[in-house]
């Protein structure tokens, strides 16, 4: 791969980074340390209804799944930033073929090819 692709690939790698870290912060933020009282500004404790318990409780597991999520995602850009680093990027783990550059373009992160990608899905990786 052309080193002025590599770069372009490395600048939307850590555009993406940035914008994801930002999300998990803000999540964070609203999922540990907000809640409906905080929200609304009700100083009892007691909650005022089983339902608002239950409806917090989603809303703070629904926010830590998301967190997870692109908490992965940024280690997956954090690895595809490191194959750049030892030039190794567009090349497929698993088989060593280069990744399509328009796979690349959609998935810039992605480290198996298309073919890899689908044994890996199938648990045959």
């Amino acid at each position: 791969m052309r080193a002025r692709d590599l770069e372009n690939f490395q600048k939307l790698l850590l555009a993406k980074r940035r914008v994801l870290a930002g999300d998990v912060n803000g999540l964070e933020q609203a999922a540990l340390h907000n809640s409906r009282q905080d929200a609304s500004g009700d100083l009892s404790k007691v909650p005022l209804d089983m339902a608002d318990i239950g409806s917090d409780n989603f809303e703070q597991e629904f926010a830590l799944g998301l967190i997870e999520t692109e908490q992965a995602t940024i280690q997956e850009i954090d690895e595809a930033l490191e194959r750049i680093e030892n030039k190794s990027f567009g090349k497929c783990i698993e088989c060593g073929h280069p990744i399509p550059p328009t796979r690349l373009r959609v998935k810039p992160h992605a480290k198996y090819c298309i073919e890899c990608k689908r044994r890996e899905e199938k648990g045959l990786l």
